[in-house]
């Protein structure tokens, strides 16, 4: 058997001497070899990403956009002093006028609580719920303009409009008023009416490894209905205005004293807890997240904390996108409004994104823009109770 092992073996030898100098003998040299090795790394580097297919909704020229790919290529090679690992990729967005509409003409959540006061059938209004539909609704269509405390008038009298609800209960409001059409549009529904070239962005990100979440000014739970099925961000990565939560048996007895039952639901309150916008956004950020983002994507002042928090003192290459509204054809934008804006972004060393040169579409090519709207027919109000 030894003997029959080592005859095997010197076979085997042979074999492998000889396979070895016709490996040699038809191998390019050392030089030539290296220079293959470039040209294919080089075609392997052009080639990783297809910036038309990935970003079909952008101009390939848009000065955003190849700001971004450069900073992800850049965060992304382990063999980059920009490097940043994945457990520290955190990417923060801006919702309204970020990636969802806002100008039609208005919040959505400004709109679902306008229809609720004025118009909803199934619910009473008294006079100061009524008093902010009627602000809404007034200075959407350019009657008034609005109090610069609207944001806070409308955050308490929603909490109020919509206590008492079970989480279910809202929720079909929600999506009731998300299967509308979008007043100013023909073609999309408010459910569907989001920004396609941002939400490419956002699947880009995904697909690079970074944790993406949404800090909104718009309540919680609309954002997580909105989003729903519609953008790749997880539930638990959406943070929003808050109001209270309690159980439907607890009717006011603090939380540290009551007990939740198997008859319970999960009901909200008329206590408003935070408008997420400007500083509040920061504190939510680190109270959520808790960690420090390294891109931040927004479109008004209410997000320039957010911005600044995720570029300053930074321990990664960090960076900021600012959109601007400034498409007056397919979209409502106002290019002159917008443009001390975009002064002022390019100030901070913000990457300005413009709607009207950057994006290819805006909506989709089946959606357009139709210059009327429904406000004042729709939630002409009425008699509080």
């Amino acid at each position: 058997m030894k003997k029959l092992y080592l005859t095997c073996m010197c076979i085997m030898m042979v074999f492998v001497s000889v396979f070895a100098a016709g490996c040699k003998k038809n191998a390019p040299d050392a030089e030539t070899n290296a220079g293959a090795d470039d040209e294919t790394s080089a075609e392997s580097n052009e080639n990783t990403l297809d910036t038309e297919d990935v970003f079909a909704s952008w101009n390939q020229d848009a000065e955003s956009l190849n700001a971004l790919i450069d900073y992800i290529e850049a965060v992304t090679d382990e063999g980059s002093k920009d490097f940043i690992p994945e457990d520290r990729r955190i990417a923060v967005f801006d919702m309204d006028g970020t990636i969802y509409g806002e100008l039609f003409p208005t919040y959505l959540e400004y709109y679902m609580y306008a229809y609720r006061v004025l118009a909803d059938p199934s619910f009473t209004a008294d006079e100061e719920m009524i008093a902010v539909g009627e602000e809404i609704r007034d200075s959407a269509i350019g009657k008034i303009e609005a109090s610069k405390d609207l944001p806070v008038k409308h955050a308490t009298q929603a909490a109020r409009a919509y206590s008492g609800l079970t989480l279910d209960e809202f929720k079909e409001f929600v999506n009731s008023i998300l299967i509308k059409d979008v007043d100013g549009f023909e073609g999309m529904t408010y459910g569907e009416a989001f920004y396609q070239p941002m939400i490419e962005v956002i699947d880009y990100l995904n697909e690079n490894g970074f944790k993406v979440y949404l800090v909104s000014g718009s309540d919680r739970f609309i954002c997580r209905d909105l989003l729903d099925g519609m953008v790749d961000i997880p539930e638990e990565n959406i943070i929003g205005m808050d109001v209270q939560l309690e159980a439907t048996g607890q009717d006011g007895t603090d939380g540290l004293d009551y007990v939740y039952s198997e008859d319970d639901e999960i009901i909200r309150t008329d206590k408003l807890l935070i408008k997420n916008l400007k500083m509040n956004k920061v504190s939510l950020i680190a109270q959520e997240i808790g960690k420090q983002p390294v891109l931040a994507f927004g479109n008004s002042s209410g997000d320039t904390s957010m911005f600044v928090y995720t570029t300053s003192d930074n321990e990664y290459r960090s960076a900021a996108f600012a959109l601007i509204a400034d498409d007056d054809v397919r979209d409502y934008g106002d290019p002159e409004k917008v443009e001390k804006l975009r002064k002022t972004w390019e100030e901070y060393g913000f990457n300005v994104i413009s709607m009207r040169n950057d994006f290819k579409t805006i909506y989709g090519e089946d959606v357009k823009k139709t210059d009327t709207f429904r406000w004042e027919e729709e939630l002409g109000g009425k008699v509080a109770e």
